[in-house]
């Protein structure tokens, strides 16, 4: 049975889930982070929703998530405006954990965000370190890219 195609142009007016506008941004510099607190990096995107009823989703696409040694933990979060951790407390969105060894391992996540705004909205890359010593975003200089789409409500 053949798939066809769906163009967003067949869809009516007023449904949900259309993309409606697509941000991204890049960055292969390195961010350094020896606290339990989160540090921004220079993963970041700015988007301004059409529709304060509209929905953001941010995802975090390569990069490199250092722990720097064995039994160091390094978490990642998305934050809104500088002021708002879009994860699981500190927790964040995910977590690194070098048990037995230094682990250097690809950073993807994301987050579905509802910004409730028509204003310009920043999404960033945040990281921690769980419990001592260094963790670094990008120690090796790759690829990272941030994408925002906005979403119809």
């Amino acid at each position: 049975m053949a798939l066809s195609k769906i163009l967003s142009e067949s869809l009516a007016t007023g449904v949900g889930g259309k993309v409606l506008q697509v941000v991204s941004a890049t960055t292969s510099s390195s961010t350094t982070n020896t606290s339990t607190s989160y540090v921004a990096t220079s993963l970041t995107a700015s988007i301004t929703p059409s529709s304060a009823s509209n929905k953001i989703l941010v995802m975090v696409l390569g990069g490199e998530g250092d722990t720097g040694g064995n039994n160091q933990v390094m978490s990642i979060t998305i934050y809104k405006n500088a002021t708002t951790n879009l994860g699981n407390g500190a927790n964040g969105t995910g977590t690194i954990y070098g048990v037995s060894s230094r682990l250097q391992n690809p950073v993807t996540t994301g987050v579905y965000d509802s910004p409730a705004t028509t204003s310009s909205t920043d999404y960033a890359l945040w990281i921690r370190c769980g419990n001592g010593g260094t963790v670094t975003f990008n120690a090796n200089a790759v690829l990272a890219t941030i994408v925002l789409m906005e979403i119809a409500g």
